[in-house]
């Protein structure tokens, strides 16, 4: 979401009151590595940052790539340095009056059998075109510094969500994503963009290419029950229902976490292959407030901060966007939300009830500057070389600093030590190397 409309959302900022045991105000961190701002504006190729995948080279783990979406402009995979080693724009429009491809999320999982080998993807929803796109990783060409990324996706792949090629054109498409293997198997969850469905796709090799089909579908609340007896509906436009887009599957427990954006955070078991019921972890700030939709504002949908009810949560403020798990030994480790409203991040217990443990922020530092508005996040454990020997937390950010001062939307994405952000905390979070194998979990 932009950042008028996150002013538009978001109330004044309440201070935060979580476990004694951790801090009670959000602490800070700086990031150590950024990538090149790119810009949404026609000289920049109307590109927009927006969410981050890591994948860890099997033989050296300093070689590790990240690759970015960039929404119209399609994607960009960077070296752990932030430095750009390619770029893939997104598909063009199939035709006259049909919209041209644009990437939302991207994921990648690790060793799925296409055309006979062990291949590793990156997996990006496409919400101009309603598909998944797949690209296979190829390592020789990471070690040899050449463009490493190569489209394998299946040339018939049908839309996600729309029933034709005309209901694509309203946009109602793929938007959030992410992945997960289960055994031999892999999949995709998919959100759908301006409605609160989510859909469960599995993979295919289809003739050395990767097709999906559907698997299930649930449809999270678009009205809810208040405490004091009335319903309230999210704040949205006419005919639009409350969205996800941040979501994570703990890959080790068979949980998905969703951030539904104006709502909270879910946690949704996956049963073979199925959704269970969906439980509301937490709630964002603006949880019930009352709202008008008018014509003639900025942003059409005005929160009544006025007549704030109360029923809302403490930690998050809307939207609650990026979603990311990190994992540690015996279950435990953290659930990491980005509370894109007051540029915050929130952190939860992975185990039990998902208790609140905390928030930080990423400030302005020597290396790089801060982080706002954040979308897409993603956390890894693992040693990635000498830069990240405790794992790496990667964060979109909304106001990038430019290297040109007179451009304007820049966004890029900030590289963050682990270990910075579990030691700035009063009770230091696990740093657990050891403890998962992103590469093996299934």
């Amino acid at each position: 979401m932009s950042a008028s409309a996150l002013t538009a959302l978001a109330t004044t900022l309440i201070m935060v009151t979580g476990a004694p045991a951790h801090s009670q105000v959000p602490v800070s961190v700086t990031a150590d590595v950024e990538t090149p701002a790119v810009h949404d504006d026609d000289a920049g190729g109307n590109a927009d940052a927006d969410d981050p995948a890591v994948w860890i080279d099997p033989k050296d783990s300093g070689r590790s790539i990240v690759i970015g979406t960039l929404k119209e402009a399609g994607l960009d995979v960077y070296g752990l340095d932030g430095k750009r080693l390619q770029h893939i724009s997104a598909p063009e429009a199939p035709g006259e009056g049909a919209s041209a491809g644009r990437f939302n999320n991207v994921d990648v999982i690790y060793g799925f059998e296409l055309d006979g080998k062990a291949t590793d993807l990156a997996l990006v929803s496409d919400r101009g075109r309603d598909r998944i796109r797949a690209y296979a990783i190829d390592p020789a060409a990471v070690a040899a510094g050449k463009p490493p990324l190569k489209d394998v996706t299946a040339p018939n792949v049908k839309p996600v969500f729309a029933s034709s090629e005309a209901e694509v054109e309203e946009q109602r498409t793929a938007y959030g994503l992410t992945a997960f293997s289960d055994d031999d198997d892999a999949y995709v969850v998919v959100s759908r963009r301006n409605e609160s469905r989510l859909r469960l796709l599995e993979l295919k090799d289809r003739d050395g290419k990767v097709g999906y089909e559907k698997e299930d579908t649930v449809d999270l609340p678009g009205t809810f029950a208040l405490p004091d007896g009335t319903q309230w509906t999210p704040c949205a436009d006419p005919g639009e229902f409350p969205q996800v887009e941040g979501m994570a599957v703990d890959k080790e427990e068979g949980v998905l976490y969703a951030g539904q954006e104006a709502v909270g955070l879910w946690r949704i078991e996956l049963d073979d292959e199925e959704f269970e019921k969906p439980e509301l972890v937490d709630r964002v700030r603006e949880y019930g407030t009352p709202w008008t939709y008018d014509e003639n504002a900025d942003e059409e949908c005005v929160l009544d901060t006025d007549n704030d009810p109360g029923f809302g949560g403490k930690h998050v403020s809307a939207d609650a966007e990026g979603v990311t798990i990190y994992h540690a030994e015996d279950g435990t480790g953290y659930v990491l939300v980005s509370s894109q409203g007051d540029d915050t991040f929130t952190v939860y217990e992975r185990e039990g009830d998902n208790a609140y443990l905390g928030s930080f922020s990423i400030k302005d530092g020597p290396a790089t500057d801060g982080v706002q508005h954040s979308d897409g996040s993603t956390v890894v454990n693992v040693p990635l070389g000498d830069a990240f020997p405790k794992g790496l937390l990667i964060t979109h950010d909304g106001e990038a600093t430019p290297a040109d001062p007179d451009r304007e939307d820049s966004t890029n994405f900030k590289f963050t030590r682990w270990d910075a952000v579990a030691g700035a905390f009063p009770q230091p979070l696990a740093v657990d190397t050891e403890a998962f194998d992103p590469r093996k979990a299934d």
